[in-house]
C-alpha cells in the first residue's frame, strides 16, 4: 500500500506543476500551500519597489502611504490560486507562521478593512487586478528575513474575490544596499502578541528608547492586557516600560535567563 500512496503523491505533484504558469517557480523561503497553483509569475534581476508600512489611500489622484520602505535589487513575485477547500485567511496564516518559524521579523500586518481599499492594493501596490476582492477578506504583511538575509523583504497579500476564488500573492526583494533599522508598527506587535500569546525579540537585549516607546505604545493599545517579561534584562525592560506610562500592575517578571526579550500574555 505504501507504494500506492507514494505513486498518488507523485501524480498529484505532477498535476500541480503542470497547472502552474510555464517558467514559474516558488519563492525558496516560502513553502507552497498544498494544492495551490501559480497563476502569475514575474522575476527581475533588478527592480525598485516601495512597500507600505501603514495605511494606504489615494489623495488628489496620488497614492499615499502612512509609512513605507523603499528598496532595489533582485526580485521575484508569485501569485497562487488557492484550493477551494481552504480560505485565504487560513493560507495566509500558514505562510506567516512558516516565515516566523524562520525568525523573519514582522514589520507591518493588517487584516480586513483596516488594510484599506483592496482596489489600491491589487492595482496600485501589486499591479495584479486578479487580487481585487472583498476588503473584509484581505490581509497584508511585510517581513524582514533573518540573518544572513536581513536585507531581504517578503511581502504577502491574500484575498478572496467575489467569485469565492482565493489568492495568495508573495514578493521577495533582496536589497542591493543594507536596509536601515526598520521598526514594526505598534498595532502589528499587538496583533502578533494576541495571535500567538508571545512576542520574541532576540535582538532586544537591553532597553533602547526607540523600542521602549514602541512597546509601550503597543501595550497601551489594549489597557486590559497583562504580560510577563522574560530575559536577562527583564527588570530593566519593566522599568523602561513603566517610565513610558505602562501601568506597573500589568507587567510581571518571568524567567531572567535567555537572550533578548520575551513578552508573554498572562491569561
Amino acid at each position: 500500500m505504501h507504494w500506492l500512496v507514494l505513486f498518488a503523491a507523485v501524480l498529484a505533484s505532477a498535476a500541480v506543476s503542470a497547472a502552474d504558469v510555464p517558467g514559474s517557480r516558488d519563492i525558496e523561503v516560502l513553502p507552497r500551500f498544498p494544492g495551490s497553483q501559480i497563476v502569475r509569475f514575474s522575476e527581475a534581476l533588478e527592480k525598485e519597489r516601495i512597500y507600505p508600512l501603514g495605511a494606504i489611500r489615494r489623495i488628489s489622484g496620488r497614492l499615499r502611504y502612512e509609512r513605507e520602505v523603499q528598496a532595489q535589487g533582485p526580485f521575484i513575485a508569485v501569485t497562487y490560486e488557492l484550493p477551494r477547500t481552504h480560505s485565504a485567511d487560513e493560507v495566509f496564516t500558514v505562510a506567516r507562521e512558516a516565515m516566523q518559524a524562520q525568525d523573519a521579523e514582522l514589520l507591518y500586518w493588517c487584516q480586513g478593512r483596516e488594510c484599506g481599499s483592496s482596489n489600491l492594493w491589487a492595482n496600485a501596490v501589486f499591479g495584479q487586478s486578479i487580487l481585487y476582492g472583498a476588503e473584509e477578506q484581505q490581509a497584508y504583511l511585510l517581513m524582514r528575513l533573518a540573518a544572513p538575509r536581513q536585507d531581504s523583504l517578503l511581502a504577502l497579500y491574500s484575498i478572496t474575490r467575489g467569485n469565492r476564488r482565493a489568492y495568495l500573492h508573495a514578493e521577495l526583494l533582496a536589497a542591493d544596499a543594507p536596509l536601515a533599522e526598520l521598526l514594526p508598527t505598534p498595532a502589528t506587535l499587538l496583533r502578533q502578541l494576541r495571535s500567538s500569546g508571545e512576542l520574541r525579540l532576540p535582538k532586544q537585549s537591553e532597553p533602547s528608547e526607540a523600542w521602549a516607546v514602541l512597546l509601550a505604545r503597543s501595550l497601551n493599545l489594549d489597557s486590559t492586557l497583562r504580560v510577563s517579561l522574560a530575559g536577562a534584562q527583564a527588570e530593566a525592560w519593566r522599568e523602561a516600560l513603566v517610565e513610558q506610562r505602562v501601568r506597573a500592575a500589568r507587567l510581571e517578571l518571568g524567567d531572567v535567563e535567555g537572550e533578548g526579550l520575551r513578552i508573554s500574555v498572562l491569561r
